[in-house]
């Protein structure tokens, strides 16, 4: 990629979106910045970007990042929610916090996640009823 230090002084005057912003499992004080309600459980950096790129929206993921609060939460997610001119880049999202809420609901969707789930619940349905057999004898 040519010309990646003016793509990079570019990306610093992108908003920043830590995952510990949308994630239901944090307080506020612990740096959720939505309703819990419209939060979701553990979300990733890879999950947001997928997210951003679902919603057309330009965004750069920093891994070698980590959150002030905790640094035991690596990884940020840089989004582009204006152009230069000031305009925003999706008509439909003009602040970050909607931007937020967006990927807090699109994340639960994420195929990552839909696929993680379903084995995970015919394994846990098969142990439990093997668990009741025995006891029965």
């Amino acid at each position: 990629m040519d010309g990646g230090g003016d793509l990079r002084s570019s990306i610093k005057k992108w908003n920043v979106i830590y995952p510990v912003y949308i994630n239901s499992k944090k307080t506020v004080a612990e740096g959720r910045r939505i309703a819990s309600g419209k939060a979701c459980p553990d979300p990733t950096c890879v999950e947001i970007a997928d997210c951003c790129s679902h919603l057309k929206i330009p965004h750069a993921i920093e891994l070698d990042k980590a959150y002030p609060r905790d640094f035991f939460q690596v990884g940020r997610v840089r989004v582009q929610l204006k152009k230069d001119d000031g305009s925003p880049v999706n008509p439909a999202i003009k602040t970050k916090k909607q931007l937020m809420i967006q990927i807090a609901e699109l994340v639960p969707k994420h195929h990552g996640r839909t696929k993680k789930q379903e084995p995970a619940a015919s394994s846990t349905a098969g142990t439990s009823k093997g668990k009741g057999g025995k006891k029965k004898k």
